[in-house]
């Protein structure tokens, strides 16, 4: 690979990495549903499947504003995060997939979170306004997302102490 000369050169390969960060995750929400016990965890981890699905296009739909075709970047940290979550799982009984399955979660949508932000800080300042708002809508998936697991963590927290 060539070596990144320029700032533009940079957000693009940052907008590749993203948009491996998310492709990957649709594989592992879609893993998660199947492993997940409570039914409200399935069903909303299959919605956020659908809101990925989107994302992925918003992602498509910035290279093309961008005049660039989507080019996929390594994105270590998600590689990072899906190991954890697989190892976490196997770990555990299965009892406990609800807990592993949120904690990864809620650490993946703040990785996704902080992309998002620094993606909408460097396209406008390039003046991509049109890119700025895709990511917007991505972004404010992700924060309902993120709030959503939070809740259940704090609700399934609560419960679990109840066992013990």
């Amino acid at each position: 690979m060539a070596k990144i000369e320029s700032p533009r050169e940079l957000f693009v390969h940052k907008l590749g990495a993203a948009l491996t960060m998310e492709t990957t995750i649709l594989g592992i929400l879609e893993e998660l549903a199947e492993k997940a016990n409570d039914p409200q965890l399935k069903q909303n981890l299959r919605a956020h499947h659908r809101e990925t699905q989107q994302q992925v296009r918003n992602l498509e739909r910035a290279f093309a504003a961008l005049g660039v075709e989507p080019d996929s970047q390594p994105c270590p940290t998600i590689d990072g995060l899906e190991k954890e979550g697989e190892q976490n799982l196997k770990d555990v009984d299965d009892s406990l997939n609800d807990a592993v399955i949120l904690a990864g979660v809620v650490e993946t949508e703040a990785h996704e979170i902080a992309v998002y932000d620094g993606l909408i800080t460097h396209a406008g300042a390039m003046g991509e306004e049109d890119v700025v708002a895709l990511f917007h809508e991505n972004l404010e998936q992700e924060q309902a997302t993120l709030k959503k697991a939070r809740d259940a963590t704090k609700m399934l927290a609560h419960r679990e102490a109840q066992r013990v």
